[in-house]
């Protein structure tokens, strides 16, 4: 499995090299509208054909849930989750993170994660039983092994993203800024949920939460955490997440803050 692992970081990579290089020379005409506040781009759908393309060749057995649905699934007993660049909305306005993210999914056990931040060139990988790790390329290739906080509530660093669904999860998000801010070290949004999930693996956030995403969004990134020793759970509390629309990570010590307050 750690083999895969690493050749899915390379097309994670590869895919990662394609879209920098058309930041370089994007125009905002580029830009499509899905829904209200949400973004497509030629870069979205380009990422996602290589990908697909890349991981046909690796494990052809496989199907796939992509966000641009240029590739799906019939009977495959695995499926290979993608979001071709997450945080699409950052990539436009050339604000870091925004990333490539690649899970493998075996009913509902993920079996792999690889999350690579394309700014920072930093990609973030698990494998079920191996642990959580960073690679780093530049200068020169680093890896170390990834292990959550154990901060408290009273000094964490909390994430709270805003989904495109905001009349839905105004209320939510309202309760929870109300309820944390000026009672935690800090609250922040990212703009990209495979990078929220990342960083608390990281123990650079304690916690983070966000509804009304999809399988490619937090796949990756929430075995990342749970293998980085940290908590995954939907907004009920269940760790049965994956068919969701809700997550909450966290190191595990704040967990049940938050579902205090989103279960409310």
């Amino acid at each position: 499995m750690e083999l895969l692992t690493l050749a899915v970081c390379e097309i994670a990579r590869q895919a990662g090299a394609y879209i920098r290089e058309e930041r370089s020379k994007f125009s905002l005409e580029s830009v499509e509208r899905k829904h209200a506040h949400d973004y497509v781009s030629y870069v979205d759908k380009g990422s996602e054909r290589l990908i697909v393309a890349a991981l046909k060749e690796l494990l052809p057995e496989a199907g796939f849930i992509t966000e641009e649905g240029l590739a799906g699934h019939d009977t495959e007993q695995m499926l290979w989750v993608v979001d071709p660049l997450d945080g699409t909305t950052n990539f436009i306005h050339q604000y870091a993170p925004y990333a490539v993210s690649i899970a493998l999914l075996q009913g509902k056990e993920i079996l792999i994660g690889v999350v690579y931040e394309i700014c920072a060139d930093e990609c973030f990988y698990a494998w079920k039983g191996g642990g959580a790790h960073l690679m780093h390329h530049s200068p020169c290739i680093m890896q170390h092994q990834l292990h959550v906080s154990s901060q408290k509530i009273q000094d964490a660093l909390l994430c709270f993203q805003l989904p495109y669904n905001s009349d839905a999860y105004k209320p939510t998000v309202q309760r929870l800024i109300d309820s944390f801010y000026g009672r935690v070290g800090s609250i922040r949004m990212c703009g990209s949920a495979a990078m929220a999930l990342c960083y608390v693996a990281a123990g650079r956030l304690d916690g983070y939460a966000e509804q009304y995403i999809g399988q490619w969004d937090f796949m990756a990134g929430s075995l990342i955490v749970l293998e980085a020793g940290g908590t995954v759970t939907d907004y009920a509390g269940s760790s049965d997440f994956t068919e969701g629309n809700s997550v909450i990570a966290t190191n595990g010590i704040i967990q049940n803050n938050l579902l205090e307050i989103i279960c409310k």
